[in-house]
């Protein structure tokens, strides 16, 4: 038996699309799957609790929706015997991007989930919550907070319309950054701390992330000025952005972090700093193309 999770809402009703389309592929092959959602991420939560509690012999579960759900669906696999099979339904689908999955072929992603075995790839653990993309602080969780507030615009929009209006008042905060012992105080923009590769929708902030090193990559933006941030922002999307003199490049299995900010993980909200986090091997079953 397979749970196939939806979030019906997410990527603006594509949840709920793509979900049809993995039930009606799951029908067509005589795969037995019990359907798992629930009125809010809270109930799905418990439900798929539920749901694994009684399946002893869960085949796997196939989360459909964005990063917010596979971060809901990973607090209950990793660690597990139970592989993840990612559908990307949402706005940013930036685990799916790590994985290297298409964004589109939902067929071709659960063709090649039941005709072979999974792998096992790295997350990493904050405070003892999962997460499989980017762990950050700084900027850019101002930047989240500032967006889950506003009701205009709605999907990818929003994020860079919050982006230009929390740039206006932004000031470099002190940090405290400890990686596996070795101490780092420095004034920083933005601190992203990855697994995978990219946030936000495909901004590749630490692209060279490898989900099987054992390792995460810490990218530290020192100071610029607002001009010179708006104009070497477009380079995120490429991952040019770390050749630029302000950016540096770490890697460590453990990062903690402290100063008066608050943290991230893969878009959801961890809550305020200190947070201590680290690199998990094979902490989860999953396909890869």
């Amino acid at each position: 038996m397979w749970a196939v999770v939806i979030n019906p809402i997410a990527g603006r009703g594509k949840g709920a699309i793509f979900g049809r389309r993995a039930m009606d592929f799951f029908d067509k092959h005589g795969i037995q799957y019990r359907m798992v959602t629930g009125a809010s991420a809270e109930h799905t939560s418990s439900n798929l609790a539920t749901f694994l509690a009684k399946e002893s012999n869960c085949q796997g579960v196939v989360a459909v929706g964005g990063d917010g759900l596979v971060h809901l669906v990973l607090q209950h696999v990793a660690g597990t015997s139970i592989p993840l099979a990612v559908l990307p339904a949402g706005t940013g689908n930036d685990f799916c991007r790590t994985l290297g999955w298409p964004l589109e072929d939902v067929e071709v992603i659960l063709q090649k989930v039941i005709e072979n075995s999974p792998h096992h790839v790295d997350l990493g653990i904050v405070d003892g919550e999962w997460f499989g993309a980017i762990l950050s602080t700084g900027f850019d969780s101002l930047v989240n907070e500032r967006a889950n507030s506003m009701k205009w615009p709605k999907g990818p929009s929003k994020y860079n319309v919050a982006i230009v209006r929390e740039l206006l008042g932004f000031k470099p905060r002190d940090y405290e950054i400890d990686i596996d012992g070795q101490r780092i105080s420095t004034k920083a923009m933005l601190i992203a701390i990855g697994n995978g590769q990219s946030y936000g929708g495909g901004m590749r902030v630490c692209p060279n992330a490898d989900i099987g090193d054992d390792l995460l990559d810490v990218m530290v933006l020192s100071p610029i000025s607002k001009m010179e941030f708006l104009r070497v922002f477009p380079k995120v999307y490429a991952g040019t952005h770390i050749n630029h003199p302000a950016v540096k490049i770490l890697r460590g299995k453990k990062v903690r972090i402290h100063s008066v900010a608050v943290a991230y993980a893969d878009g959801e909200r961890v809550g305020p700093l200190p947070v201590e986090s680290e690199s998990v091997p094979s902490a989860l079953l999953t396909w890869l193309p």
